[in-house]
């Protein structure tokens, strides 16, 4: 059985600056922890995953870049706050087979991630009841 991812981080030059583009794009609650220089970033989201923001003691770059992907309802509504919160958009919307949609964008230190709509699962037809026959 595989291992499940339980914690994230990411590592920004500005921890401030990008704690307060996820709250405003995701609606994330962010706690700084001045005395552990980190922040504590609760997603929110059942079943979603908890992670952290910090600032490294040394010059960058820093290794291990991963993208993230953040489960939304609708894409375009949140391309659109990621443009207002001040970030970018590299990749409209792009089908993935049988899974859903993604789009891709920067936050404002150039840190890619990803939005990710899941495909809606099909409705199953209900036939209906069969009736009792009178005797």
């Amino acid at each position: 059985m595989g291992k499940p991812v339980v914690h994230w981080e990411l590592m920004s030059k500005d921890p401030a600056k990008v704690s307060e583009f996820y709250e405003k794009v995701f609606d994330w609650k962010i706690k700084h922890v001045p005395e552990m220089n980190y922040r504590i970033v609760d997603t929110g989201g059942q079943g979603g995953i908890n992670g952290g923001i910090v600032q490294p003691q040394r010059e960058g770059p820093w290794p291990g870049n991963m993208t993230l992907y953040i489960n939304v309802e609708d894409l375009a509504a949140y391309r659109k706050r990621v443009v207002d919160a001040g970030g970018k958009i590299h990749v409209e919307e792009q089908e993935v087979p049988g899974m859903g949609a993604l789009s891709l964008f920067t936050d404002p230190e150039g840190r890619m991630n990803g939005l990710f709509k899941p495909m809606m699962p099909a409705k199953k037809t209900r036939k209906p009841a069969k009736r009792a026959k009178k005797k």
